[in-house]
């Protein structure tokens, strides 16, 4: 199902009950914040939000803030307009199996052409509701310093045009260096190939015409940008908001370098996404989002500190320094509403984002490790943290393999810890998973130590980027992994007295 606009998306969740509106004013500095946080550690991820009066330094905002859209199960699921994750993740995997692949890079180019099968790909048009209001900067920034009152003006009439000083962009958290756009779709270009990369990377808002650009070593956009740098020449980004609830969603969804985000978007809404250039540089947006903001970073100009920041793995990012982002033009839509989420400690709205992403790519996994069974990424384990993989075990030292192959696979790379289980266990119950692990290893025998990149993210690691990790066998052991004692069966009641007792403890059915 495809969404013409974010507008479109809360008004399916408001008339689904998926919806709370907030209609008195609620500060964007911390106060939105607690109470999402509050509503987002509800059984099941609670309810979207809508602030329809957040203000900016006790100034109403034009623009409602949306947030927690995505936070739960059947949000996912309404935002790929299906009744589960699930029932996407089995057609992806059925256009996947049609011609099974031979090998990696085949799987990668089989789920470019079942996405392009789908009507897709990406289109060009002229124009788009992005561009109801547009305001170029095209004269010196006139403020550089802390962050301004807000203009009153009006949607539309445009008197005074708007700056990030008018967006209701938030302050999450009390030691965070300023507000941050933290559901911001970021594009980029690839200076030498024209490929083009659909991130995620938080936004920090230093003034009202620059902010800091957190893309980390190991993205796409960081690569691209190392490029602008050695060539000397300004890079072009351009940032949006909102539009199809399946924007943010791929730009946070692991595809492998060399498909569009853009395409997967477009499979998932089963409509593909019409794109519109930029007002100040060649860059391509969703014709339907509700706020651009373009502009460049300058290779020649010093990094600046960024952060802290309040992040996924519930501790603040400390600062580091990132490349400075300059802004040339603000366009949005006449009804725009913002979309923001916030991150801290788990569980939150990333949660059911990143778990949505396992379930849709499990079967890209599977080609290349046709034993894995499930993955969980659990909300403990902030993402990267942890992974639990259960696995059809057929022969000695499988979950080895397992452990090196999934650090090998994109951000799979950042995992800390790895827990191998077999098939029947379900890798989505932690306490069952705590069960085996503790009850099916030996310490010494079935765990593994080794190093490689970490998240930067991470502040546990002696240096930043670089970091061990570990991984757990909890399979049952075989006599060719060095096991010489029987292995004891599991206690089970008798299928036909629990059949039996059943009936006698519920004789109506």
């Amino acid at each position: 199902m495809a969404f013409d606009s974010f507008r479109d998306f809360v008004e399916l969740l408001d008339r689904a009950g998926e919806l709370k509106r907030v209609s008195q004013p609620v500060a964007t500095e911390l106060e939105i914040t607690e109470i999402a946080d509050r509503e987002m550690k509800q059984p099941g991820g609670g309810k979207a939000l809508l602030f329809e009066k957040p203000t900016i330094n006790g100034v109403i905002s034009p623009f409602p803030v949306a947030i927690n859209t995505l936070g739960s199960w059947k949000r996912m699921a309404m935002s790929m307009g299906a009744a589960t994750v699930d029932d996407v993740a089995k057609e992806l995997g059925a256009l996947m199996k049609a011609k099974p692949p031979t090998g990696f890079k085949e799987a990668i180019k089989l789920l470019g052409t079942a996405l392009e099968l789908r009507h897709a790909k990406p289109k060009l048009v002229k124009s788009g509701p992005c561009k109801d209001v547009v305001h170029r900067y095209d004269a010196p920034a006139s403020h550089t310093g802390p962050w301004p009152d807000a203009p009153d003006w009006k949607v539309g009439t445009n008197p005074n045009p708007p700056t990030l000083a008018d967006l209701p962009i938030l302050k999450c958290w009390p030691l965070d260096g300023g507000r941050f756009v933290t559901l911001p779709c970021v594009v980029t270009q690839d200076p030498d190939t024209g490929d083009r990369n659909l991130g995620m990377y938080r936004i920090q808002v230093y003034d009202d015409r620059t902010t800091g650009v957190h893309w980390q070593l190991q993205k796409v956009a960081a690569r691209h940008g190392r490029r602008y740098y050695e060539k000397g020449e300004r890079m072009p980004v351009a940032i949006f908001l909102g539009g199809d609830p399946m924007f943010p969603f791929a730009a946070t969804a692991p595809l492998p370098d060399g498909l569009d985000e853009f395409m997967l978007a477009g499979y998932l809404r089963k409509k593909a996404v019409e794109l519109v250039k930029c007002e100040t540089n060649d860059l391509q947006v969703p014709a339907n989002a509700d706020f651009v903001i373009e502009g460049y970073v300058d290779p020649t100009e010093p990094l600046r500190m960024e952060g802290p920041f309040g992040d996924h793995t519930g501790y603040y990012t400390l600062p580091e320094p990132y490349p400075v982002f300059h802004v040339t033009a603000i366009t949005h839509r006449k009804d725009a509403v913002y979309p923001a989420t916030i991150v801290g400690i788990p569980p939150m709205e990333d949660f059911y984002i990143g778990a949505a992403s396992v379930k849709l790519f499990l079967p890209i996994f599977q080609m290349n490790f046709p034993e894995i069974v499930d993955i969980s990424l659990p909300a403990e384990g902030t993402f990267h943290n942890l992974v639990v993989v259960s696995i059809k075990k057929t022969y000695p030292m499988q979950a080895y393999k397992i452990m090196h192959g999934l650090w090998g696979m994109g951000q799979m790379m950042f995992s800390k810890y790895i827990i191998v289980v077999d098939a029947e266990v379900n890798v989505h119950n932690t306490s069952e998973v705590l069960f085996h692990l503790f009850a099916d290893t030996d310490p010494q025998r079935d765990s593994m130590l080794t190093r490689g990149p970490s998240d930067v993210l991470d502040h546990a690691t002696n240096e930043i980027a670089m970091g061990s990790k570990m991984g757990f066998d909890a399979t049952r052991k075989i006599p060719g992994e060095g096991f010489k004692r029987p292995w004891p069966p599991i206690i089970k009641m008798d299928e036909a007295v629990k059949a039996k007792v059943a009936a006698l403890l519920n004789p109506e059915k």
